[in-house]
């Protein structure tokens, strides 16, 4: 079966040991933040955009670090749709607030995994594994 891709960019932050989701309006899966690509831009050029869309603060770009990439089949969509998901992990400026586009912003740790979409939990897994969430 052919296989399209979905591409998207994800900021992981994590404080006290539970890792940063968001639930956008009109969602019924909470996400990591982030998203698509636009056009022809770069990693951090569409990570740093979409940072700034839903959680209203700027990415410093030399302190992005590549986390890893998590692919999966793709929430809501066509058997075959899989989702390919870059993660970074970044400091910024600013204080962390949902956008008009995000409905609620929350940090889970891993009993809350069931919450989120597919890809994420394959990230779950992983920071679970890696120890950096409870």
């Amino acid at each position: 079966m052919e296989k399209t891709y979905i591409d998207k960019l994800a900021f992981i932050e994590i404080r006290d040991r539970k890792v940063l989701e968001t639930l956008s309006k009109g969602k019924d899966k909470w996400y990591i933040p982030g998203g698509k690509r636009e056009g022809n831009e770069t990693d951090l050029q569409a990570l740093m955009r979409e940072v700034k869309e839903e959680l209203m603060v700027d990415i410093v770009p030399e302190t992005v670090g590549y986390y890893g990439t998590f692919e999966t089949q793709a929430h809501g969509k066509p058997k075959g749709t899989m989702v390919r998901m870059t993660c970074y992990t970044a400091q910024y400026t600013g204080t962390l607030s949902p956008s008009a586009e995000v409905e609620k912003m929350e940090f889970f740790d891993y009993s809350k995994k069931g919450l989120t979409s597919p890809v994420d939990h394959l990230i779950f897994d992983d920071l679970k594994q890696k120890n950096l969430i409870d």
